[in-house]
């Protein structure tokens, strides 16, 4: 039997740890998936087991390596962000995996970004709002002032997408996705590592920088290994192969993220106030994204339906966009809000409203997304402007939902507005990062179906 030609790409979120196949023609092949058990830090904190990671990775490949079925000619990691792993001169892992949802000390913070120049200089500089230990950079600081004995035993800092490349490689090297993830590490103006750096000696900890193109060494197997990639940045990677003219990728979850990766504009304080950051592409690019906490809503919101009018909790899924139920409702604006640009994007106005006010679900509904959208446009908007963008892609939960989309599409009037679907972005953008290493036929054009929505013709808005 021939075996199929195809690339392994590990995928690792917080939660769900994958391994994914994708052949020639970038149809994904098969599928595993593994949750790992947490552990706890010195502090009793939750936080990634590392060792386990590396065992799953380790045994994982070496299962893999034994398929009959098929031929790997690459592999390749997407992980999340904001993650250090340490290894110590022996290059062993020097436990744990601090979390990035861990609590930062409050004085630590303090002094830091009084010793650099304030908050808003150093968000601006780094394009990374304050956020704690979500500034990965910080963490690595944080050892240095509060437990200076581990931080002596450091010789190499590795953001997880590294690392994981590291466990099959064994090469050491850092990412310019991973570098520019909201970490205060990268200083986007000057296109380096900020000065609080090197100052503080935290770039000799740092390895040099590879290419997301390049292959960072071969497994023991001499399979080709790639250096792995920061998830969000790799996400894009399908649309930025695909697409040149400018566009906006909205990618909606619990978090609706609007990227630009044609929006280079240094960021501004009412940007950086109101959740605004920049990731780096794979090309080194300045990508400016906004985002909404309204997937968490849209669930919220609907509990709350569902026991307000008795339905199921998934109804929602059978309602269809109703233009009259639209036509009928006013701006979803909060009591006593100013409409400016300038006011901070949050939560809508359907927590404040009486549902009694609404005669059935549908009706309720078709509010609670209208108020989504009156948010979803302020959001969006941060990092539109000053761009000549064409097409908006919405991937994710909302862009199977026709009221949503139906909105979104009467908002940008003059910009077209797609249902984008890509099965395993992130994966499929690490597999597309290194195509030239293992695949010499031509990247296919269908790797994202899409669908138009339009409001201009159809009352039923789909094309």
């Amino acid at each position: 039997m021939t075996k199929i030609p195809v690339i392994a790409i590990y995928d690792v979120g917080k939660t769900n740890k994958k391994l994914l196949l994708f052949d020639e023609q970038y149809r994904l092949v098969q599928e595993e998936s593994r949750q790992l058990e947490e552990i706890k830090d010195e502090d009793g904190f939750a936080c990634e087991d590392v060792q386990a990671l590396t065992r799953w990775v380790k045994d994982s490949f070496q299962s893999l390596q034994g398929e009959k079925q098929f031929d790997i000619k690459a592999v390749n990691f997407s992980a999340y962000g904001a993650s250090f792993v340490y290894l110590d001169k022996d290059l062993k892992v020097i436990p744990p995996l601090y979390s990035y949802l861990k609590p930062y000390p409050a004085e630590l913070q303090k002094k830091f970004y009084a010793d650099y120049g304030g908050e808003d200089l150093v968000a601006r500089e780094t394009a990374s709002p304050v956020l704690g230990n979500l500034n990965s950079g910080l963490q690595l600081y944080r050892l240095k002032y509060q437990k200076p004995e581990i931080f002596e035993k450091i010789k190499w800092a590795l953001h997880l997408p590294q690392y994981l490349s590291f466990i099959l490689s064994s090469s050491i090297h850092s990412d310019i996705t991973s570098i520019g993830c909201h970490t205060n590490l990268w200083n986007f103006q000057q296109d380096k590592y900020h000065k609080w750096v090197r100052e503080e000696g935290i770039d000799k900890k740092l390895p040099p920088i590879r290419s997301c193109g390049q292959i960072s060494g071969t497994s023991e197997t001499n399979v080709p290994v790639g250096s792995g990639l920061h998830d969000s940045s790799s996400a894009l990677i399908p649309y930025l192969v695909s697409f040149n003219d400018p566009f906006i990728l909205l990618s909606t979850g619990t978090w609706c993220i609007s990227l630009n990766p044609f929006n280079q504009a240094q960021l501004t304080n009412i940007e950086l106030n109101q959740d605004c950051l920049c990731y780096l592409s794979y090309e080194g690019k300045a990508v400016k994204a906004s985002r909404l906490f309204a997937g968490y809503e849209h669930e919220q919101e609907v509990k709350r339906l569902s026991l307000h009018f008795n339905r199921p909790y998934d109804y929602f899924t059978s309602v269809r966009c109703d233009t009259e139920i639209l036509n009928k409702l006013k701006p979803g604006v909060k009591k006593g809000e100013k409409t400016d640009d300038k006011a901070m994007v949050g939560q809508s106005a359907f927590a404040e409203r009486d549902l009694n006010d609404f005669r059935n679900y549908d009706e309720a509904y078709h509010r609670l997304i209208a108020d989504i959208i009156h948010q979803q446009i302020k959001s969006t908007n941060l990092v539109l402007s000053g761009t000549e963008v064409k097409r908006i892609f919405v991937d994710g939960g909302f862009s199977k939902n026709s009221i949503y989309m139906y909105l979104l599409a009467e908002a940008f009037p003059s910009i077209e507005v797609y249902a984008a679907s890509v099965p395993q972005a992130s994966a499929l953008g690490a597999a597309l990062a290194i195509h030239r290493h293992w695949n010499t036929n031509p990247v296919p054009a269908d790797i994202i179906g899409l669908k138009l929505y339009s409001v201009t013709h159809n009352p039923h808005y789909e094309k």
